[in-house]
Protein backbone atom coordinates (compact mmCIF):
# COMPACT_ATOMS: atom_id res chain seq x y z
CA UNK A 1 0.00 0.00 0.00
CA UNK A 2 2.85 2.39 0.87
CA UNK A 3 4.50 1.58 -2.47
CA UNK A 4 1.32 2.48 -4.33
CA UNK A 5 1.14 5.80 -2.49
CA UNK A 6 4.75 6.61 -3.34
CA UNK A 7 4.20 5.84 -7.03
CA UNK A 8 1.05 7.93 -7.00
CA UNK A 9 2.92 10.87 -5.44
CA UNK A 10 5.72 10.62 -8.00
CA UNK A 11 3.19 10.56 -10.84
CA UNK A 12 1.45 13.61 -9.38
CA UNK A 13 4.71 15.57 -9.07
CA UNK A 14 5.80 14.53 -12.57
CA UNK A 15 2.49 15.63 -14.06
CA UNK A 16 1.97 18.90 -12.21
CA UNK A 17 5.47 20.07 -11.19
CA UNK A 18 5.52 22.84 -13.81
CA UNK A 19 2.09 24.07 -12.73
CA UNK A 20 3.21 24.12 -9.09
CA UNK A 21 6.35 26.07 -9.99
CA UNK A 22 4.33 28.56 -12.02
CA UNK A 23 1.88 29.03 -9.14
CA UNK A 24 4.73 29.47 -6.65
CA UNK A 25 6.52 32.16 -8.66
CA UNK A 26 3.27 33.92 -9.59
CA UNK A 27 2.50 34.24 -5.87
CA UNK A 28 5.95 35.70 -5.26
CA UNK A 29 5.45 38.16 -8.14
CA UNK A 30 2.04 39.21 -6.79
CA UNK A 31 3.52 39.83 -3.34
CA UNK A 32 6.29 41.97 -4.86
CA UNK A 33 3.97 43.80 -7.24
CA UNK A 34 0.15 43.80 -6.82
CA UNK A 35 -0.17 44.91 -10.46
CA UNK A 36 1.35 41.65 -11.69
CA UNK A 37 -2.07 39.96 -12.04
CA UNK A 38 -3.51 42.36 -14.59
CA UNK A 39 -4.41 41.81 -18.22
CA UNK A 40 -1.98 44.51 -19.29
CA UNK A 41 0.92 42.81 -17.55
CA UNK A 42 -0.10 39.43 -18.98
CA UNK A 43 -0.09 40.85 -22.51
CA UNK A 44 3.28 42.49 -21.83
CA UNK A 45 4.70 39.13 -20.75
CA UNK A 46 3.16 37.52 -23.82
CA UNK A 47 4.87 40.00 -26.13
CA UNK A 48 8.19 39.81 -24.31
CA UNK A 49 8.15 36.00 -24.36
CA UNK A 50 7.00 35.50 -27.95
CA UNK A 51 10.42 35.59 -29.65
CA UNK A 52 12.03 33.20 -27.18
CA UNK A 53 8.89 31.07 -27.13
CA UNK A 54 8.92 30.53 -30.88
CA UNK A 55 12.61 29.60 -30.79
CA UNK A 56 11.86 27.17 -27.94
CA UNK A 57 9.18 25.40 -30.01
CA UNK A 58 11.80 24.57 -32.65
CA UNK A 59 14.26 23.53 -29.94
CA UNK A 60 11.62 21.16 -28.55
CA UNK A 61 11.43 19.32 -31.88
CA UNK A 62 15.21 18.80 -31.88
CA UNK A 63 15.47 17.80 -28.23
CA UNK A 64 12.67 15.24 -28.60
CA UNK A 65 14.76 13.52 -31.28
CA UNK A 66 17.68 13.42 -28.84
CA UNK A 67 19.58 16.32 -30.42
CA UNK A 68 20.45 19.90 -29.55
CA UNK A 69 20.61 23.03 -31.71
CA UNK A 70 22.99 25.72 -30.47
CA UNK A 71 22.75 27.69 -33.73
CA UNK A 72 19.30 29.15 -33.08
CA UNK A 73 20.59 32.41 -31.55
CA UNK A 74 22.81 33.11 -34.56
CA UNK A 75 19.92 32.18 -36.84
CA UNK A 76 17.81 34.80 -35.07
CA UNK A 77 20.46 37.46 -35.73
CA UNK A 78 21.06 36.48 -39.35
CA UNK A 79 17.36 36.41 -40.22
CA UNK A 80 16.83 39.81 -38.62
CA UNK A 81 19.74 41.25 -40.58
CA UNK A 82 18.74 39.69 -43.92
CA UNK A 83 15.12 40.83 -43.66
CA UNK A 84 16.16 44.34 -42.57
CA UNK A 85 18.72 44.74 -45.37
CA UNK A 86 16.28 43.50 -48.01
CA UNK A 87 13.51 45.80 -46.77
CA UNK A 88 15.58 48.92 -46.06
CA UNK A 89 18.56 48.87 -48.41
CA UNK A 90 17.26 46.87 -51.38
CA UNK A 91 13.68 48.12 -51.34
CA UNK A 92 12.03 44.69 -51.26
CA UNK A 93 8.48 44.34 -49.96
CA UNK A 94 7.93 43.35 -46.36
CA UNK A 95 6.61 39.92 -47.37
CA UNK A 96 9.56 39.15 -49.68
CA UNK A 97 12.07 40.34 -47.08
CA UNK A 98 10.59 38.22 -44.32
CA UNK A 99 10.00 35.17 -46.50
CA UNK A 100 13.59 35.20 -47.78
CA UNK A 101 14.99 35.40 -44.25
CA UNK A 102 12.77 32.56 -43.01
CA UNK A 103 13.64 30.41 -46.03
CA UNK A 104 17.33 30.99 -45.31
CA UNK A 105 16.76 29.87 -41.72
CA UNK A 106 15.16 26.65 -42.93
CA UNK A 107 18.11 26.11 -45.28
CA UNK A 108 20.68 26.58 -42.50
CA UNK A 109 18.68 24.12 -40.41
CA UNK A 110 18.85 21.68 -43.31
CA UNK A 111 22.65 22.10 -43.50
CA UNK A 112 23.03 21.55 -39.75
CA UNK A 113 20.79 18.48 -39.73
CA UNK A 114 22.43 17.03 -42.82
CA UNK A 115 25.94 17.44 -41.41
CA UNK A 116 24.91 15.74 -38.17
CA UNK A 117 23.07 12.82 -39.76
CA UNK A 118 25.22 12.22 -42.85
CA UNK A 119 28.58 12.43 -41.10
CA UNK A 120 27.38 11.08 -37.74
CA UNK A 121 28.75 14.09 -35.86
CA UNK A 122 27.76 15.06 -32.31
CA UNK A 123 24.81 17.49 -32.38
CA UNK A 124 26.48 19.78 -29.88
CA UNK A 125 29.69 20.23 -31.89
CA UNK A 126 28.05 20.54 -35.32
CA UNK A 127 25.43 23.06 -34.20
CA UNK A 128 28.07 25.05 -32.29
CA UNK A 129 30.15 25.30 -35.48
CA UNK A 130 27.06 26.53 -37.33
CA UNK A 131 26.37 28.99 -34.50
CA UNK A 132 29.82 30.54 -34.89
CA UNK A 133 29.59 30.66 -38.69
CA UNK A 134 26.13 32.24 -38.85
CA UNK A 135 27.04 34.86 -36.26
CA UNK A 136 30.06 35.74 -38.35
CA UNK A 137 27.92 36.13 -41.47
CA UNK A 138 25.44 38.35 -39.57
CA UNK A 139 28.30 40.62 -38.45
CA UNK A 140 29.93 40.59 -41.87
CA UNK A 141 26.83 41.78 -43.73
CA UNK A 142 27.10 45.33 -42.35
CA UNK A 143 30.50 45.23 -40.63
CA UNK A 144 28.74 44.79 -37.31
CA UNK A 145 26.49 47.84 -37.72
CA UNK A 146 22.72 47.71 -37.05
CA UNK A 147 20.15 48.48 -39.74
CA UNK A 148 17.71 51.23 -38.78
CA UNK A 149 14.71 52.93 -40.39
CA UNK A 150 12.37 50.02 -41.07
CA UNK A 151 8.90 50.73 -42.42
CA UNK A 152 5.64 50.68 -40.45
CA UNK A 153 4.47 47.58 -42.34
CA UNK A 154 7.65 45.77 -41.31
CA UNK A 155 7.20 46.77 -37.67
CA UNK A 156 3.63 45.48 -37.50
CA UNK A 157 4.59 41.80 -37.03
CA UNK A 158 6.55 42.36 -33.84
CA UNK A 159 5.01 45.51 -32.38
CA UNK A 160 1.46 45.49 -33.73
CA UNK A 161 -1.61 45.00 -31.52
CA UNK A 162 -5.07 43.55 -32.02
CA UNK A 163 -7.76 45.85 -30.58
CA UNK A 164 -4.86 48.05 -29.39
CA UNK A 165 -4.30 45.59 -26.54
CA UNK A 166 -3.39 42.05 -27.60
CA UNK A 167 0.11 41.75 -29.13
CA UNK A 168 0.18 40.20 -32.61
CA UNK A 169 3.46 38.47 -31.75
CA UNK A 170 1.84 36.75 -28.77
CA UNK A 171 -1.07 35.53 -30.89
CA UNK A 172 1.35 34.12 -33.46
CA UNK A 173 3.31 32.34 -30.71
CA UNK A 174 0.13 30.69 -29.42
CA UNK A 175 -0.91 29.66 -32.96
CA UNK A 176 2.53 28.16 -33.61
CA UNK A 177 2.40 26.28 -30.30
CA UNK A 178 -1.06 24.86 -31.07
CA UNK A 179 0.06 23.83 -34.56
CA UNK A 180 3.23 22.22 -33.19
CA UNK A 181 1.25 20.32 -30.54
CA UNK A 182 -1.08 18.95 -33.22
CA UNK A 183 1.90 18.06 -35.42
CA UNK A 184 3.68 16.11 -32.66
CA UNK A 185 0.59 14.23 -31.52
CA UNK A 186 -1.34 13.47 -34.69
CA UNK A 187 1.10 13.27 -37.61
CA UNK A 188 3.38 10.31 -38.43
CA UNK A 189 6.37 12.62 -38.80
CA UNK A 190 5.76 14.26 -35.41
CA UNK A 191 5.33 10.91 -33.66
CA UNK A 192 8.50 9.65 -35.33
CA UNK A 193 10.47 12.34 -33.46
CA UNK A 194 9.55 10.61 -30.18
CA UNK A 195 10.46 7.22 -31.61
CA UNK A 196 13.87 8.45 -32.79
CA UNK A 197 14.66 10.07 -29.45
CA UNK A 198 13.27 7.21 -27.40
CA UNK A 199 15.04 4.31 -29.11
CA UNK A 200 17.01 4.91 -32.28
CA UNK A 201 17.43 1.23 -33.08
CA UNK A 202 13.76 0.38 -32.54
CA UNK A 203 12.77 3.35 -34.72
CA UNK A 204 15.04 2.08 -37.52
CA UNK A 205 13.63 -1.44 -37.24
CA UNK A 206 10.13 0.06 -37.48
CA UNK A 207 10.99 1.52 -40.87
CA UNK A 208 11.37 5.15 -39.78
CA UNK A 209 13.75 7.16 -41.95
CA UNK A 210 15.88 8.39 -39.07
CA UNK A 211 18.32 10.60 -40.97
CA UNK A 212 15.61 12.30 -43.01
CA UNK A 213 13.22 12.85 -40.11
CA UNK A 214 15.91 14.12 -37.75
CA UNK A 215 17.06 16.54 -40.44
CA UNK A 216 13.45 17.77 -40.69
CA UNK A 217 13.55 18.56 -36.96
CA UNK A 218 16.58 20.80 -37.55
CA UNK A 219 14.90 22.41 -40.56
CA UNK A 220 11.89 23.29 -38.40
CA UNK A 221 14.19 24.60 -35.67
CA UNK A 222 16.06 26.81 -38.15
CA UNK A 223 12.83 28.01 -39.74
CA UNK A 224 11.24 28.97 -36.42
CA UNK A 225 14.44 30.62 -35.17
CA UNK A 226 14.56 32.70 -38.37
CA UNK A 227 10.90 33.61 -37.99
CA UNK A 228 11.62 34.71 -34.42
CA UNK A 229 14.57 36.76 -35.70
CA UNK A 230 12.35 38.56 -38.19
CA UNK A 231 9.82 39.16 -35.42
CA UNK A 232 12.54 40.54 -33.14
CA UNK A 233 13.80 42.93 -35.84
CA UNK A 234 10.20 44.00 -36.40
CA UNK A 235 9.66 44.56 -32.66
CA UNK A 236 12.88 46.55 -32.19
CA UNK A 237 12.52 48.24 -35.61
CA UNK A 238 16.21 47.41 -36.04
CA UNK A 239 18.29 44.62 -37.52
CA UNK A 240 20.92 43.81 -34.89
CA UNK A 241 23.86 41.50 -35.75
CA UNK A 242 24.25 40.67 -32.05
CA UNK A 243 20.56 39.85 -31.56
CA UNK A 244 19.61 36.48 -30.12
CA UNK A 245 22.78 36.12 -28.06
CA UNK A 246 22.10 33.55 -25.35
CA UNK A 247 18.59 32.77 -26.59
CA UNK A 248 19.62 29.14 -27.19
CA UNK A 249 20.25 28.80 -23.44
CA UNK A 250 16.78 30.12 -22.62
CA UNK A 251 15.23 27.81 -25.23
CA UNK A 252 16.98 24.75 -23.80
CA UNK A 253 16.07 25.78 -20.26
CA UNK A 254 12.40 26.31 -21.17
CA UNK A 255 12.22 22.94 -22.90
CA UNK A 256 13.83 21.08 -20.00
CA UNK A 257 11.74 22.90 -17.39
CA UNK A 258 8.70 21.97 -19.47
CA UNK A 259 9.46 18.28 -18.94
CA UNK A 260 11.59 17.36 -21.95
CA UNK A 261 14.51 14.99 -21.54
CA UNK A 262 17.84 15.87 -23.14
CA UNK A 263 18.22 12.16 -23.81
CA UNK A 264 15.27 12.44 -26.21
CA UNK A 265 11.87 10.80 -26.55
CA UNK A 266 10.12 12.92 -23.90
CA UNK A 267 8.68 16.43 -24.09
CA UNK A 268 5.97 18.60 -25.57
CA UNK A 269 5.42 22.14 -26.75
CA UNK A 270 2.81 22.97 -24.12
CA UNK A 271 5.33 22.13 -21.42
CA UNK A 272 7.81 24.34 -23.25
CA UNK A 273 5.20 27.11 -23.41
CA UNK A 274 4.87 26.94 -19.63
CA UNK A 275 8.65 26.83 -19.24
CA UNK A 276 9.04 30.01 -21.29
CA UNK A 277 6.44 31.78 -19.18
CA UNK A 278 8.09 30.54 -15.99
CA UNK A 279 11.47 31.95 -17.03
CA UNK A 280 9.80 35.24 -18.01
CA UNK A 281 8.12 35.47 -14.61
CA UNK A 282 11.40 34.69 -12.83
CA UNK A 283 13.17 37.36 -14.89
CA UNK A 284 10.35 39.77 -14.00
CA UNK A 285 10.79 38.99 -10.31
CA UNK A 286 14.58 39.41 -10.48
CA UNK A 287 14.10 42.79 -12.17
CA UNK A 288 11.61 43.83 -9.49
CA UNK A 289 14.10 43.11 -6.70
CA UNK A 290 16.93 44.78 -8.63
CA UNK A 291 19.12 41.76 -9.41
CA UNK A 292 21.75 42.69 -12.07
CA UNK A 293 21.42 40.98 -15.45
CA UNK A 294 24.66 39.00 -15.10
CA UNK A 295 23.45 37.46 -11.85
CA UNK A 296 20.24 36.53 -13.65
CA UNK A 297 22.28 34.29 -15.95
CA UNK A 298 23.59 32.46 -12.88
CA UNK A 299 20.02 31.95 -11.68
CA UNK A 300 18.94 30.60 -15.08
CA UNK A 301 21.87 28.18 -15.08
CA UNK A 302 20.88 26.99 -11.62
CA UNK A 303 17.28 26.51 -12.81
CA UNK A 304 18.45 24.32 -15.70
CA UNK A 305 20.52 22.17 -13.32
CA UNK A 306 17.63 21.89 -10.86
CA UNK A 307 15.23 20.90 -13.66
CA UNK A 308 17.63 18.25 -14.97
CA UNK A 309 18.22 16.81 -11.50
CA UNK A 310 14.50 16.88 -10.73
CA UNK A 311 13.51 15.16 -13.99
CA UNK A 312 16.23 12.56 -13.52
CA UNK A 313 15.13 11.90 -9.94
CA UNK A 314 11.46 11.53 -10.87
CA UNK A 315 12.24 9.23 -13.82
CA UNK A 316 14.50 7.06 -11.68
CA UNK A 317 11.87 6.83 -8.96
CA UNK A 318 9.20 5.87 -11.49
CA UNK A 319 11.30 3.04 -12.91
Amino acid sequence: MNTLKKISLVDFIKKYNLFMLLLFFVLIAVILSPRFLTWQNFFNLLQQSAVGGIVAVGMTFVIITGGIDLSVGSNVALAGMISSILAKDLGCSTFVSMFAAIALGAFTGFITGSIITRFNLPDYIASMAMMISLRGVALLLTNGKPVFGLSDSFRFLGSGFLFDTIPISGIIWIIITCTAAFFLKYTPLGRSFYAIGGNNTAAWLSGILIKRNKTVAYILSGLLAAFAGVMLASWLSTGQPNAGSGIETDAIASTVIGGASLAGGIGGVWGTFGGVFLLSIITNILNLVGVPSYFQQIVKGAIILAALIGNNFITRKKT
